[in-house]
């Protein structure tokens, strides 16, 4: 019976090595990017099928004649692109063809059906809130320049405007093509793949998805309800992180409002640091409060971004970000393999609408209108005894079942977002829409408590929420 596993062994350990040499023998380019790309080939011609396992490190390498490191190298690209997974101490497995990134948090929010009857799943704002683009339009077809191939990375008009709103004496600004766009720009340009990425925890899903997209590894800096902590930014930044990004307002994902005490001890945290930070203000001129900027400490190495989609309108496509005049020159270099420049229609039309008394007005009026939804429901929230933190667009609940408390308000007709995605650490929440909340907010909040305490409560008949 021995020499029978015996011989069983032998014969498994040489065709293994067949199958190795096989694939050394397919691999021409022997760095690890070409091990990688000649991988991927393999991988999406079928040669090597989803749930292959792949060689160990040390087999490959020897049988590729290169270093186990080489290897590991080109196994982390294939990961990096979900070509495969697993790990070196459980192996690694062909997970499927995949050649390009997909933002699988923000894409893989859950699908409610045509059941739903109130959709609180969006931070976005409300149309009826927005001001009228039609005259900063056709204002704005009076640009300099209009039709030039000029690379004009922000236009005077634009300048002008945005620098009597923004939080601190800024060297240089760029315009860009909405907020996720300038906080990738941001990173591209400054971080290279496999540099750390202090980011505040929880972040919004697309800034989590960007730094993976960028091939940054995120260090989770924890937050209370004033802001990032800083025990926690003070271990994130004892590993050298390229950069620290937070949101410096009114959080999107929470609600919470940074405070000007945890700023200023952020600043003196980040004083002995050469990290770069950057600073992503999404909700912009309708936040509860104007934000803040570490920029006042750190002007050479702070990056503000400021979307317009909020306030404004999301179909602007507009956001303005300021920097060194090195960061924007990065910026603006790396955009030449692109688009190269923002329309200046709509640069002229965003600064357009940032001057004129009527839209000024109109934007008031909406930050007005948002805090008192997010009030109102807080207040429901509050007197059901509910968890919670809200502000700007968002609530933000604590749920002991993140699933239990989808399917319940589900069943109701309502679809809410996990929090889990917005979370690098271990989290159970929902987030709920605030910003066209309108009516039915205690019915809303009914629902929430019946969610959260797993009660029969089945709401009125015929809710019209």
């Amino acid at each position: 019976m021995y020499n029978l596993f015996f011989v069983l062994a032998q014969t498994i350990a040489m065709r293994d090595d067949e199958r190795i040499a096989d694939l050394a023998a397919r691999i021409q380019d022997r760095s690890p990017r070409g091990i990688a790309v000649e991988i991927s080939n393999l991988i999406r011609s079928g040669d090597l099928p989803i749930g292959t396992k792949l060689p160990a490190v040390r087999d490959l390498a020897a049988a590729l004649e290169v270093s186990p490191s080489t290897v590991s190298s080109a196994w982390r690209q294939l990961r990096s692109y979900r070509m495969v997974s697993g790990t070196r101490r459980n192996g690694v497995w062909v997970q499927g063809d995949q050649t390009s990134l997909r933002p699988i948090r923000y894409e893989g929010r859950g699908n409610f059906g045509p059941y739903v009857v109130k959709d609180l799943r969006l931070a976005a704002p409300d149309p009826d809130l927005l001001p009228d683009l039609s005259q900063a339009l056709v204002q704005a077809t009076d640009a300099p320049n209009l039709h030039s191939y000029t690379r004009e990375i922000i236009t005077p008009a634009l300048v002008e405007a945005v620098t009597n709103v923004w939080p601190y004496d800024a060297p240089a600004f760029i315009a860009t093509n909405g907020g996720y766009d300038a906080l990738y720009l941001a990173l591209i340009s400054a971080v290279l793949p496999g540099a750390y990425v202090a980011v505040e925890d929880p972040a919004t899903v697309r800034i989590l998805d960007i730094v993976d997209k960028i091939g940054g590894r995120s260090i989770s800096v924890e937050c209370d309800n004033e802001g990032p902590l800083p025990e926690s930014l003070t271990a994130a930044l004892e590993r050298k992180p390229a950069a620290f990004l937070f949101q410096p307002g009114t959080h999107a994902t929470t609600g919470r409002q940074l405070t000007a005490k945890r700023l200023a001890t952020l600043a003196a945290l980040l004083k002995k640091s050469g990290t770069l930070i950057i600073e992503d203000d999404g909700l912009s001129f309708v936040a509860p409060k104007l934000a803040a900027s570490l920029g006042k400490w750190y002007p050479d190495r702070t990056v503000h971004i400021k979307s317009f989609s909020k306030s404004h309108g999301p179909d602007l496509r507009l956001a303005v970000m300021s920097g060194s005049e090195k960061i924007i020159d990065q910026v603006r270099g790396y955009r030449n393999f692109r688009e190269g420049w923002t329309s200046r229609i709509l640069q002229n039309a965003a600064a357009w609408l940032l001057q004129n008394p009527e839209s000024v007005a109109c934007v008031q009026r909406a930050r007005e209108i948002y805090f008192e939804r997010s009030a109102a429901f807080s207040r429901a929230l509050s007197e059901r005894d509910v968890t919670h933190t809200a502000g700007g667009l968002v609530a933000w609940v604590a749920v002991p079942s993140e699933q239990s408390a989808l399917v319940t308000l589900a069943s109701r007709g309502i679809a809410v977002n996990a929090g889990s995605p917005n979370a690098l650490t271990k989290t159970a929440c929902l987030r709920i829409a605030t910003g066209q909340l309108a009516d039915g907010v205690e019915n809303i909040a009914d629902a929430v408590f019946a969610a959260l305490n797993n009660s029969d409560w089945q709401g009125p008949a015929n809710v019209d929420y």
